[in-house]
Parts: C-alpha cells; sequence; structure tokens
C-alpha cells in the first residue's frame, strides 16, 4: 500500500506555490469563482497537492453555487479528517487530509443526496489527476470507480454559502482576495507583482473587452476592447488593497498616460483597475485623489477605474514570462514614492 507522506518544511516551501502553502499550512481560504478547479468538469481523481493523497473523485464533484470545488463525498471514508472551526464567528467543520493534516476546506450537512454533505474544498489544496492517467501514476486501483458510466451529482445552489439564511451571512468566506490591475505589458506587471509580500497568486490575461474568450492574435490588435492585465490573489491581512495600489500599482507604472505604456501604444496598454467589489471601487478612487495630490507624476492619472468581468487567462507562454526570460522586454520599474 502507498504511504503518502508529508514533505519537511524546507520542501514545502520549494515545491508549493506561495498560494498553495498559505491554504494547506496557514487555513486560508482562497478567492470563490477565481480558482481553478470551481467549475471543473474533466473526468479524474482530485489528490492532496501536498502528499498525493487520493481525496475526492469526480463523480461526486457538483456545482455548489458557491465558487469552490464541491464534492458529497470522498474517495474513501478515511481520506479526510474532521475538526470543529470557530474561526469564522461560527462553529463550522474544517476539513484536512488524512496523511499529510493538509487544511482542505469546510464540510456542510446541506449537500445533494445520497450523503446530503457539501465538502466545500479550496483549488489551491488538491492536484488533479486524469482518468486516462490513474494507471501510470499509481492510482490504478480507482480506475473501477469510472465503470459504468457514472455521472456526477446534479447542480444542488441551494445551501448556505450560495443562499444564506435571511439576516445571515454566507457560512463560507475568503481570507484571501483578488485585485485585478492593468497598466501596459503584463510581462513587466507580473514579474514586480508576484515579488511583493503578502502576494499568494499572479496569472495574467485579458479583461475589459467585450470579444468573448479572446487570444492574444485577437487581443494585439486593439480592436477587442480588452486590456493586458495581471489577477493577484493577496492576503489583505499582510497587504491592503490601497497599500497594493499606493505603495506598488501607481509606482509601476505611469498612470498619467492614456493607452500607452513606453513604446506600447493602444487600449490594450491602458491603466485600469477592475474592482471586485464596491469597497474596492471607493479604495481605488481614494486612493487615485492621494496619489494625485502628492505630486507623484506630474499630470494627472488616467487610470480607469471600472467593474471586473470575465478574465480570459492568457496562453501559458506569457504566465511569468520574465521569470523564465530574465532578457525579455518591459518597460516596468519602481520608481521612488513622493508623499503629501
Amino acid at each position: 500500500m502507498t504511504r503518502y507522506l508529508k514533505p519537511d518544511e524546507a520542501t514545502l516551501r520549494r515545491t508549493l506555490t506561495p498560494l498553495q502553502y498559505q491554504v494547506t499550512q496557514a487555513d486560508a481560504t482562497e478567492p470563490p469563482f477565481r480558482n481553478a478547479f470551481w467549475d471543473h468538469h474533466g473526468e479524474g481523481l482530485y489528490v492532496d497537492v501536498v502528499s498525493g493523497e487520493p481525496l475526492f473523485l469526480s463523480t461526486e464533484k457538483f456545482d455548489s453555487g458557491t465558487g469552490w470545488p464541491s464534492f458529497t463525498r470522498p474517495v474513501t471514508p478515511d481520506a479526510v479528517t474532521v475538526h470543529e472551526d470557530r474561526g469564522l464567528w461560527s462553529v463550522r467543520v474544517e476539513v484536512r487530509s488524512a496523511a499529510a493534516d493538509s487544511h482542505l476546506g469546510h464540510v456542510f450537512p446541506d449537500g445533494p443526496k445520497p450523503t446530503g454533505m457539501r465538502y466545500c474544498i479550496n483549488s489551491a489544496s488538491l492536484r488533479f489527476v486524469a482518468r486516462d492517467r490513474l494507471v501510470d501514476e499509481g492510482y490504478g486501483d480507482l480506475a473501477w470507480r469510472f465503470e459504468g458510466g457514472v455521472l456526477p451529482p446534479a447542480p444542488h445552489t441551494d445551501n448556505a454559502c450560495a443562499v444564506p439564511a435571511p439576516g445571515q451571512g454566507p457560512s463560507c468566506e475568503a481570507t484571501l482576495a483578488t485585485a485585478v490591475l492593468a497598466g501596459g505589458c503584463f510581462w513587466g506587471m507580473e514579474e514586480l507583482l508576484r515579488k511583493i509580500p503578502g502576494v499568494m497568486d499572479t496569472e495574467v490575461g485579458y479583461t475589459g473587452g467585450t470579444f468573448p474568450n479572446p487570444t492574444y492574435a485577437d487581443m494585439r490588435t486593439g480592436r477587442t476592447g480588452h486590456a493586458e492585465a495581471v489577477r493577484i490573489t493577496f492576503d489583505p491581512a499582510v497587504l491592503p488593497f490601497t497599500t497594493l495600489l499606493e505603495d506598488w500599482f501607481f509606482r509601476m507604472h505611469d498612470p498619467s498616460t492614456k493607452n500607452r505604456q513606453g513604446n506600447d501604444v493602444g487600449t490594450q496598454y491602458r491603466s485600469a483597475i477592475f474592482y471586485t467589489d464596491d469597497a474596492q471601487k471607493a479604495d481605488a478612487e481614494a486612493t487615485i485623489a492621494r496619489v494625485d495630490a502628492s505630486g507623484q507624476w506630474p499630470r494627472p492619472i488616467v487610470t480607469e477605474v471600472v467593474p471586473a468581468g470575465p478574465f480570459t487567462r492568457a496562453e501559458d507562454y506569457h504566465q511569468r514570462y520574465l521569470e523564465d526570460n530574465p532578457g525579455g522586454y518591459t518597460c516596468h520599474f519602481m520608481r521612488p514614492k513622493r508623499r503629501v
């Protein structure tokens, strides 16, 4: 029988992304609807990202309307452990992996039949193994679970997270937040943003346009309305949104040049903050006023503040481009900060 072991601390720090580490080792909760598996429909097995221990099958995954991957039960009853959690002004039941003790999420008694349970799990805690890879990756003993064309449960969105009781908040809350920022070529933006203390994860993509599912070839024409942008997952307890904007975003690009950064010209290179809620909108507008008053830039800031819409992840070769190509093009650098 395979033993699934938790690596030592040095190995965890080296092999996990900051987001994966923060979720599995520090009990963080990633943002809903902005994670890898909330809308994933592949056929296969979800395993612990730390140890590889089998956790959940796609045949038990359902759409809960919460924005997190949800399952009716684990692959075996002893695959997970449960613990009382009083960390969100209420008593919840935390779910952890049995072998590596990774924080996975929480379980609620408001799921679909036949179990009536909803295992609400962080994508960052999981790695997906496709059905046709089960044997090659050592999970062949689970292949029989997919025989007979088993279908996953139907959507079940009447739960305390998706539809809280009147006068109550949802029983699931993220401890991490999302920001979507545009400021010219996303290569240079991401290279600076991903190194900021408190940033857990970054990905580059296209947003703000009307053309569905654009590719880089579509976006670069300037006719789709999209901007090159970076979606950032961050810990607001370490990095408040206003600090991210004032101390970093408004210093790493020139927000006073309309539709341009360096040699890059066009609406796809505009400066923009795509806010995810009203609090971010208010913080963005207040920060712009403060930076304008500071004299940081000799001309008025022209950064757009607009609601976040669909975000299309850019092609893989764009992700962390300057990390893989340190001599690549960028026009982004940090300017000294001026204060009023």
